[in-house]
């Protein structure tokens, strides 16, 4: 057995758990010179969840030696509370350490086969999943710094039994595999089976729905981006009016491609809905939101906001700030003196409490912050969050880097200086 190349000449990182499917892949990936050549690792995510994870790990640490193959072993904590179930916890688990140990331009290597893609094909189906769904496990796209690629795909689960066995290889099989309690192992080892006895070949049927509908998926998603552009204020940021021109069908597919854009988590099963009729059919003026997985999307003046759902500055936070490091508050934004060494004197850097006024460039009375920020056009979930620079006596200097009373924008200016305010890193 002989694997496809890879679409690109860059250094692998396999996945490697051990298993058949794994242990398959790395030994063709080791017998490939060229593969060698660019280089080859491998990576074990040990989830912790199994008494004998950590005999496991020694087994796939042996088989790596033994092909000559370096390995890394990333222990991980599953998040069972996300609500993602133990099957969907432990793959974000193994997905966040594969993307952080993907070098830039690196490829990773998985080794879903045929019979995989036939049950993610039917999960999904199950779960009322549309074309993008429905296209299941892609042979190669993009992940993280680099690509994922897939390069056993097209082949099934029986030709790598027969390669492991031919090779004399040896695997980790996994008890929980045999638990009909999940959902994918339901599929493999009572449906599929099943719908064999009348269909011999029901799992290649299925792996050739999903290139269809991988294939029609390409044809739409051009269109896709060039709507989201059109709509598209900012990266978080689109505009109503263009999204109501829209077809339904066509509104849904871009708001969907905007939260995967954004890395949010994927919108649930009623969230076009909930979208269309909470945030989209309210009023222009209306300040409407809707919640998931702490994901939140907000109507605000004509334009939809997405992003993590923050939360507000504790009303009893403050700090002092001389100005000389970058002050880093609650929720990891970092406040940032630029282009001066520091304060005259420490400022005190605080939450909003209400009834602040602030006395702006070129104005001889003071105005209430509130009316200030609404002018501004900064959305409330902003102003909720947004640190406050007091001098010693009191007086308001700034709100954030962009309002600055005109005291502040005098020594700022004497200076050469500037306020910056960055997003968590």
């Amino acid at each position: 057995m002989r694997l496809p190349p890879p679409p690109l000449p860059s250094p692998i990182l396999l996945g490697f758990s051990g298993g058949l499917d794994s242990t398959a892949l790395l030994h063709l990936l080791a017998a490939d010179a060229g593969v060698r050549k660019r280089g080859l690792r491998a990576l074990h995510v040990h989830h912790g969840l199994h008494p004998q994870a950590d005999l496991w790990a020694a087994h796939c640490l042996r088989a790596c030696e033994a092909l000559g193959v370096p390995l890394e072993i990333v222990r991980v904590e599953v998040d069972l509370g996300a609500g993602l179930g133990i099957e969907g916890a432990a793959r974000a688990a193994r997905h966040a350490a594969f993307a952080a140990a993907l070098g830039e331009g690196e490829i990773l290597a998985l080794a879903h086969h045929r019979d995989d893609q036939a049950e993610t094909f039917l999960l999904r189906a199950l779960r009322g999943a549309g074309s993008d769904g429905l296209a299941a496990m892609r042979p190669w796209r993009r992940y993280a710094g680099g690509w994922l690629w897939r390069p056993l795909l097209d082949l099934p689960r029986t030709a790598l039994q027969d390669h492991a066995a031919s090779q004399n290889l040896h695997w980790i099989d996994d008890p929980s595999n045999a638990s009909p309690h999940f959902d994918r192992n339901f599929l493999r080892n009572a449906v599929l089976p099943l719908l064999r006895q009348r269909w011999p070949d029901a799992a290649g049927s299925f792996a050739r729905s999903a290139a269809l509908c991988a294939q029609a998926n390409e044809l739409l998603e051009a269109e896709d981006a060039a709507a989201l552009a059109a709509a598209r204020r900012a990266a978080h940021t689109l505009e109503v009016q263009p999204l109501q021109a829209l077809p339904a069908a066509r509104r849904a597919r871009v708001l969907r491609r905007w939260i995967a854009d954004l890395r949010l988590p994927p919108l649930p099963g009623n969230g076009i809905a909930r979208i269309e009729h909470d945030l989209l059919a309210s009023r222009h003026d209306a300040n409407a939101c809707f919640d998931w997985q702490g994901a939140r999307v907000r109507r605000w003046r004509g334009l939809l906001h997405a992003d993590v759902l923050p939360a507000p500055l504790p009303a009893d936070w403050q700090q002092a700030w001389d100005g000389r490091t970058a002050l880093v508050m609650p929720g990891g934004e970092r406040l940032q003196l630029v282009g001066a060494a520091h304060f005259d004197a420490p400022l005190r850097v605080h939450a909003r409490r209400g009834g602040e006024r602030i006395v702006l460039p070129g104005r001889r009375h003071s105005h209430a912050l509130k009316h200030v920020l609404q002018d501004a056009g900064m959305p409330p979930w902003q102003r909720a969050r947004l640190p406050l620079l007091s001098a010693a006596d009191g007086t308001l200097l700034a709100a954030g880097d962009q309002i600055v009373s005109a005291r502040m924008a005098a020594w700022l200016a004497a200076h050469g200086a500037r306020l910056r305010l960055c997003a968590p890193e």
